[in-house]
């Protein structure tokens, strides 16, 4: 008995000392490929606008709305893989059914339902001399969508634009990719014109 004690404490003796205790890894975040800025022209028979997005993005036109057909053929995600991020783009034709007012109350409305996460929302009027205007919605804090807008000629045509990360919003970790992307999106706006 008396040596199982010795050789128990002379275990714990040896496995205490000689080390240094350990140290955690610092947090880091995982290194950022930015690829070079350059752009293409979007200009798809199924949509009445033509703008330019990154050669790094790719258009996939939505198939499916809540399993059924999406309201417009002109639907689609532009889709960043390198940040597996997308920006939402729907184009609503100005009408009877849906007239500007209330096209418009629904993308304040979208964008309001941000708030419940959100620190501040930047309301950024757009209006371009080319007929093309509405608002750029630059939402701060950890929300799903930090960047959000519509263009409009308020007669015909309505386009919203909506940016998601597939990943947990947290804002002061996305800010240098946000950044790299708001910069395509402020392209996006600046060339978008109406081609009908």
């Amino acid at each position: 008995m008396r040596y199982r004690l010795a050789y128990a404490m002379l275990l714990l003796l040896t496995a205490c000392g000689g080390e240094a205790g350990f140290t955690p890894k610092p947090r880091a975040f995982p290194k950022v490929v930015y690829p070079e800025k350059a752009y293409q022209q979007f200009d798809k028979g199924y949509c009445a606008f033509t703008f330019e997005y990154p050669v790094y993005a790719e258009i996939q036109r939505d198939t499916s709305f809540f399993d059924e057909q999406p309201p417009h053929p002109c639907w689609f995600d532009i889709y960043i893989p390198n940040f597996d991020s997308r920006l939402h783009c729907s184009y609503v034709p100005i009408n009877e059914r849906k007239d500007f007012e209330q096209l418009k109350a629904d993308a304040f409305e979208m964008t309001d339902w941000h708030n419940k996460r959100a620190n501040y929302i930047d309301e950024v009027l757009i209006q371009k001399p080319n007929g093309v205007g509405g608002m750029a919605f630059i939402v701060e804090g950890d929300v799903a969508s930090p960047f959000q807008f519509f263009l409009t000629d308020s007669t015909e045509h309505f386009m919203r634009g909506s940016l998601y990360f597939n990943t947990e919003a947290r804002s002061d970790s996305l800010a240098p990719v946000y950044e790299f992307i708001e910069e395509d999106l402020q392209h996006l706006i600046e060339t978008f014109e109406w081609t009908e």
